[in-house]
Parts: C-alpha cells; structure tokens; sequence
C-alpha cells in the first residue's frame, strides 16, 4: 500500500467518527448555547474532513485538479464519487458565512 493510500483510509476512520459525533449531537434535544457551539464545531470539523478524505482518494485515483474544498467535491461528484457536490459546498459557505461573523 503506498503512503497515499493509507492516508485516505486513515482520514476516512477519522471521518467516520467525526461524522457519528455530529449525527449525535443533532439527534439531542433543547441544546443550551454551548451544546448549539459545540454542535457547530463538530459540523465544522466533520466538513473539513470530508473534504480532506476525498481530496486524498481523488489523489491517488490519479485525478489531477486544484485541491480547494469546493473544486474537491465538484471534482467528486464529476467522477461519480458523488451526487451532492453542491449541498457540500453550501455547508461550506454556511461555514464561511458564521467564521465571518463570528470572527
């Protein structure tokens, strides 16, 4: 296995526990404020990582392309990786939108 492909898996486990914590935290009802951050965070963190795991895989598919967040998942979705490339990158801009306001 090359460097590359272990790293993919790797930040997909990553992933995958990131993304049972978020589904945790969204299944909780009446969230006090830190909970709702808290919430946020865990939103946050599993979307980077989503991106990261994807990009990785792209990679060592042999894909070749600029590897932004959003140029990651439309490059997905245009191999057939995926089919929801753009409520990706919404979440993306959701999260652009709160680091600006809260930043």
């Amino acid at each position: 296995m090359s460097e590359k492909d272990i790293r993919w898996k790797q930040r997909f486990q990553n992933f995958e526990k990131a993304y049972m914590r978020l589904k945790e935290a969204i299944e909780m009802e009446e969230l006090t404020e830190l909970e709702r951050n808290g919430l946020f965070q865990r939103f946050e963190f599993t979307l980077d990582l989503s991106w990261k795991v994807m990009k990785d895989f792209l990679e060592e598919q042999g894909f070749a392309f600029k590897p932004s967040p959003k140029d990651t998942f439309r490059m997905a979705q245009q191999s057939n990786y995926i089919t929801y490339a753009q409520e990706l990158i919404d979440g993306l801009d959701i999260r652009n939108v709160n680091e600006k306001a809260n930043g």
